[in-house]
């Protein structure tokens, strides 16, 4: 079965003042290390955490003492996996594996047929 492994990675950016920065660094950097492993198969791009007060939708960043935490959000697809959790532990493996020491857990897995991507594509 193929699976769409979604993660998310707990990203810290030194001496920031801004939170754009702070993003635009961490997208970078993780992009960079996870190209560096030849897995530029990986989407990499900021997450979203719901107000407390609202629940609108704002991005996964905060800096305090010019020191941003950057949550990412990290997706790949994994291909012939025998469950969701096999498909999971492939995800966590491979990226875990280029983003040492960076944390990182599954927040999603979604079943899909290879041919419904060939299909996507096709129609793009």
């Amino acid at each position: 079965m193929n699976y769409l492994v979604v993660m998310e990675a707990a990203w810290l950016v030194r001496d920031v003042e801004d939170i754009d920065d702070a993003i635009g660094v961490a997208v970078s950097e993780a992009g960079k290390r996870l190209n560096d492993q030849d897995m530029d198969y990986v989407e990499v791009d900021v997450g979203a955490t719901g107000c407390p007060a609202c629940g609108e939708p704002f991005d996964s960043a905060f800096i305090a003492a010019d020191t941003a935490l950057v949550g990412l959000v990290l997706e790949m697809k994994v291909f012939n996996a025998e469950n969701t959790e096999h498909a999971q532990r492939i995800g966590k493996s491979e990226v875990g594996g280029a983003l040492r020491d960076v944390p990182l857990s599954v927040v999603e897995t979604i079943e899909f047929e290879e041919d419904e991507e060939a299909d996507a594509s096709a129609g793009a």
